[in-house]
């Protein structure tokens, strides 16, 4: 069901905890689904030099959460910004279909930390909010952002 990939970083998650004072925060989920994603930048030079992650769900929740983290250090924001939860599961050599909202809940914990960011320097976030509201299949639950 799972790969090794996945498996892996199930198992030995990169990046777990959280940066004090971090430059960026986002936190997307729903308690209602048991998956719940928060992410921590470390911002230098427009430079992700620190990402951390704390996320309670299922293994692959944490999986995602892992290689996304993975994915975005040392990158710098406008790259981490192209991050897609189709980028997150191919690197985890793919996931069951009934688990691809985990990656989605990545990719938006990725760009919700960017939009504090950019919020917390003044920056204009207009064009960067994510607005459509993604829906588990598991549950069928809208899930839900802080910013």
């Amino acid at each position: 069901m799972y790969s090794e990939k996945v498996i892996n970083h199930f198992q030995n998650p990169r990046n777990v905890g959280e940066i004090e004072n971090a430059d960026g925060i986002g936190q997307v989920g729903s308690p209602v689904c048991g998956d719940i994603m928060k992410i921590y930048l470390k911002i230098e030079n427009d430079v992700i030099v620190d990402v951390k992650f704390k996320t309670f769900g299922c293994g692959a929740a944490i999986a995602t959460s892992s290689m996304a983290t993975e994915l975005i250090k040392g990158k710098k924001i406008e790259e981490a910004l192209k991050l897609t939860n189709e980028a997150v599961a191919e690197a985890l050599d793919g996931l069951p279909p009934v688990k691809m909202h985990c990656s989605i809940l990545a990719e938006e914990a990725v760009k919700t930390a960017i939009i504090d960011y950019y919020k917390k320097q003044g920056k204009d976030t207009s064009d960067l909010e994510i607005k459509d509201i993604k829906v588990c299949e598991g549950c069928s639950h809208a899930y839900s952002k802080e910013y």
